[in-house]
């Protein structure tokens, strides 16, 4: 048996039970453009630090116990 497509083809008027007259144009524009702080994990760190909570306890300890002047100031993200 053949599977058909279910997506609506170009030439298709929009389906008239989809009501958008309530929506914002860009509410989360903003947010979407002050992008995320993600760090991958090499497989095993992360068997180490199963939580991110253990990740960051870990973080901060490394943090306090480096010398004064020695980290690198964060960099300001431009939106």
């Amino acid at each position: 048996m053949k599977k058909t497509s279910s997506a609506p083809k170009e030439d298709e008027p929009m389906r008239e039970h989809y009501d958008f007259s309530g929506g914002v144009r860009g509410k989360y524009a903003q947010r979407y453009a002050e992008g995320t702080n993600i760090v991958l994990l090499e497989p095993d760190v992360a068997d180490a630090f199963p939580t991110a909570d253990a990740v960051n306890a870990a973080l901060r300890k490394v943090l306090k116990e480096s010398a004064p002047g020695t980290r690198r100031p964060a960099r300001r993200r431009n939106a």
